[in-house]
């Protein structure tokens, strides 16, 4: 199976602050056959590493600490990699939680006071919408445990 991957997950230092959060079970499902894609949408959508910290407000758009606006980044970013996801057939994505891009359960309430509210990234979004399964770096043994069911 092809499975779409937050490249952060992965060791990739892209994340807003240059750090990376990689996780060992992907490397276990990379060794039980799976392909891991890597996709950064914000990095895809052209923002530069480091960048301020930016989170969707409520009424759709994504705005970083410093006030700029920086959804068409967002917006650009999440079109790419659902591009990366079609050409390579995925139909899971597993992506970093309570990113503004990439969270599909959680993300900031976009007052940076660090309050998480129900919702979706701007790519986990546009993910869902076209028929992609998304999930966290949480629900990895959930995943591990079902390939290995199948």
């Amino acid at each position: 199976m092809n499975i779409l991957v937050s490249a952060c997950l992965l060791g990739t230092p892209c994340r807003y602050d240059g750090a990376s959060k990689p996780d060992p079970i992907l490397r276990e499902l990379e060794a039980r056959g799976h392909t891991l894609i890597s996709v950064c949408p914000e990095v895809m959508g052209g923002l530069p590493t480091p960048r301020p910290p930016a989170e969707v407000q409520p009424d759709g758009r994504v705005v970083n600490r410093t006030g700029e606006d920086v959804t068409a980044a967002y917006c650009a970013g999440a079109e790419q990699a659902l591009a990366v996801g079609a050409q390579h057939g995925c139909t899971v994505a597993v992506l970093k939680e309570k990113s503004p891009s990439c969270g599909g359960r959680e993300i900031y309430d976009g007052s940076f006071s660090r309050t998480l509210i129900p919702g979706q990234g701007v790519a986990a979004r546009l993910l869902t919408d076209h028929g992609i399964r998304v999930l966290g770096e949480s629900e990895l043994p959930q995943l591990l445990a079902e390939l290995s069911e199948a």
